[in-house]
């Protein structure tokens, strides 16, 4: 499982990296458990005071839920996903430690939502972001509340609703993206700001990233419940399988053409 999310530290900086880059880093179950594992490795580690998270390769940060996992789910295993995520997102909003996100190329679905849960982001032009899970048959429940969160109620309801993607200027100009670099320089980057992060009091630190958490825990709950409910009638319909089969086979007849 190790070898899904690869872990280093320089310094004071954490780096973890998320490596499946044969399928864009996509998610799968064993990838978001050890994505937990290496977030708690560095929250116990006391010589480490910022994190990085990025993506292996140069063409994807993460392009979001591998449908290869999910097109076979039932709705009880629907339910046991929102639980994985619901790990995964918990430990983000509870670290003490603040993370930057390394975005190189595409930030999809729920890697799109893990960038926003980072405290901020670095990009390059190339960058593109987005909710396009519906275009797959999925139901969104944790990104609107995440956008809703990050870029408020409208831009929430065009992205779920749409399925379109962000280029980088959008995303600078709504500050999704807070840092805009050169590709080449997007690991620089996030290593000085992560750096200048470092260097501030801890205790302060571990404080305000608590009290963002609590001012937000309220409607991270609901979502969850709702993701729930809602998973499990839409894995309940067929909807998510037939779509999601459709979408494989399209991409498939794509990249072979």
């Amino acid at each position: 499982m190790k070898e899904f999310v690869l872990s280093e530290v320089r310094g004071q900086i954490g780096i973890l990296t998320l490596n499946r880059p044969k399928v864009l880093n996509a998610w799968n179950a064993p990838m978001r458990a050890r994505l937990v594992e290496a977030l708690d490795e560095l929250e116990a580690n006391d010589a480490v005071r910022a994190i990085i998270l990025t993506g292996a390769g140069d063409r994807a940060f993460g392009a979001g839920q591998d449908l290869n996992e999910t097109k076979t789910f039932d709705p009880d295993r629907a339910e046991l996903w929102i639980g994985e995520w619901e790990r995964l997102y918990d430990r983000l909003r509870s670290l003490s430690k603040p993370i930057v996100a390394a975005l190189n190329g595409v930030a999809a679905g729920s890697a799109f939502q893990v960038a926003l849960l980072c405290d901020l982001r670095i990009g390059h032009d190339g960058v593109i972001m987005g909710q396009p899970e519906i275009n797959s048959g999925i139901t969104s429940t944790t990104g609107p509340w995440i956008m809703r969160e990050r870029i408020g109620l409208g831009r929430a309801i065009d992205l779920t609703l749409t399925g379109r993607m962000m280029d980088a200027q959008e995303c600078l100009s709504i500050g999704v993206i807070n840092r805009l670099v050169p590709q080449s320089k997007v690991m620089e980057a996030a290593l000085a700001l992560a750096g200048d992060l470092a260097t501030k009091p801890p205790i302060a630190m571990r404080l305000n990233r608590a009290r963002f958490r609590e001012i937000t825990e309220a409607g991270f709950r609901e979502c969850l419940q709702a993701g729930v409910r809602n998973q499990r009638e839409a894995y309940g319909s067929g909807e998510p399988a037939r779509m999601m089969e459709e979408f494989l086979a399209k991409r498939a007849t794509t990249q072979t053409a």
